[in-house]
């Protein structure tokens, strides 16, 4: 596949034309917010096998070959070009597919813990599962005895089920909405209660046909960072003769000794010996109340991953990536918050204000401003196939897992498309 960026004047069948598909299947693969009215710097994936390059001044069969991970010969040889005459500017050259390797993907998805679950989150589920080996149910909430609060589990497993996809049964010590240091501290440290837990997670479990178990166990004190890690002791022993896998989210950290509340309790040499993986949150450095930045800027993820390769074993780390960006209105004040939007909607927004969309080179991620009817100045910072495809790069250069996704419910289809060109996904056997 191959990543278009729109230029000045070009329209879906100029597109189209350039790269010999039908302006519907490109329509329909990127699932466009805008067919009739493009945005410039709008990026989309093109479905085809492999991809095309156009030589560049400067360029020369060897540098491209190098760029693109082949053997100039090879690139030679499929385009029927002699290996030792120059090559013209302007010249199309076509790329192979490059090679896949195996990858773990795990997506949160997050019902309402009351009514019914939407019929759009829903069939966010059935799109995402078959690129997924993980569908995680966020949350299942601990009491402070040790008794469960359950979410709306809906289809999800059935859904799961008809993928080969695991069930993921997340557990988050959060009460009224926020993450509890209080309520993690009963549930880490009052054995009865611990073993009343354990019991009631199994016994969910296996009523609902959970196969792995996730604790997302946030803003743990510092002084029971060792209990945590005894407890996912004893809840490996317990799962794993279940058969079950048992993960862990973490807060991204770049050094052991780092302070504050998210990451002080998060122990990530311990975790890398005790649970099957653990999925790094790399995400939420341009956050809702916070100022206007790229939610994963690429640089800030490479130095939490760098770290965590470290004290983690890098076929154990998954790394964590936003589904959504941020709509801030200008200037920041402290205490205003931000509107989530998806990456279709991110586009639409762009168009209906007739902005063009920039791409941050170091963060590797895309943006626009735009001005309001009320007259009011806006950020935008999103994701789109450029900055995921830069992630991916990521991961196959650290050698890590997989990517685990929050959150199902925003649409961003050239994700997906991605994902099947880059990685062949594991399933449940």
């Amino acid at each position: 596949m191959q990543i278009h960026v729109v230029q000045p004047n070009e329209t879906l069948a100029l597109i189209a034309s350039r790269y010999n598909i039908s302006p519907a299947i490109l329509a329909d693969a990127n699932k466009l917010p805008n067919p009739n009215q493009l945005v410039v710097g709008q990026s989309m994936v093109i479905p085809i096998i492999g991809q095309f390059y156009w030589v560049q001044p400067g360029d020369s069969l060897w540098t491209i070959a190098q760029r693109f991970g082949i053997p100039f010969q090879e690139l030679a040889r499929i385009n029927g070009l002699n290996v030792n005459n120059p090559i013209p500017v302007g010249l199309r050259l076509y790329i192979p597919q490059r090679a896949k390797r195996d990858g773990e993907f795990l997506a949160y998805i997050e019902p309402r813990r009351t009514g019914e679950v939407s019929e759009a989150l829903e069939s966010s589920a059935r799109e995402a599962s078959p690129y997924l080996t993980y569908l995680a149910c966020f949350a299942y909430l601990p009491r402070r005895d040790g008794t469960l609060d359950p979410p709306n589990l809906n289809q999800f497993p059935e859904i799961a089920e008809a993928n080969n996809t695991y069930l993921a049964m997340v557990l988050a010590n959060q009460e009224e909405g926020q993450f509890s240091t209080e309520l993690v501290h009963i549930l880490l440290t009052d054995e009865q209660v611990q073993t009343t837990l354990l019991n009631n997670i199994v016994a969910e479990a296996k009523r609902v046909g959970f196969t792995e178990i996730h604790l997302d166990f946030e803003r743990i004190a510092g002084t029971d960072r060792e209990a945590y890690n005894n407890f996912l002791r004893r809840a490996r022993d317990r799962f794993h003769q279940e058969g079950w896998i048992i993960s862990t989210a973490l807060a991204p950290k770049t050094s052991a000794v780092q302070q504050g509340e998210w990451y002080e309790g998060h122990d990530y040499r311990a975790h890398g010996e005790i649970v099957d993986y653990s999925l790094i949150m790399t995400y939420e450095w341009g956050y809702s109340g916070g100022p206007a930045m790229a939610v994963s800027p690429i640089n800030s993820v490479r130095q939490v991953l760098e770290y965590a390769i470290t004290e983690i074993p890098p076929e154990k780390i998954m790394m964590g990536q936003n589904l959504y960006g941020y709509d801030w209105t200008l200037p920041f004040v402290q205490g205003t918050t931000a509107t989530a939007v998806s990456p279709q909607r991110a586009i639409q927004i762009a168009a209906e204000n007739n902005a063009a969309i920039q791409y941050d080179p170091a963060a590797q991620a895309p943006f626009f401003h735009y001005t309001d009817q009320e007259g009011r100045q806006h950020e935008v910072w999103f994701e789109d196939a450029r900055s995921i495809q830069a992630k991916f790069d990521l991961v196959k250069e650290l050698n890590l897992r997989g990517v685990g996704y929050w959150k199902l419910g925003l649409s961003f289809p050239q994700n997906w498309l991605l994902i099947q060109d880059n990685f062949n996904v594991v399933k449940k056997p």
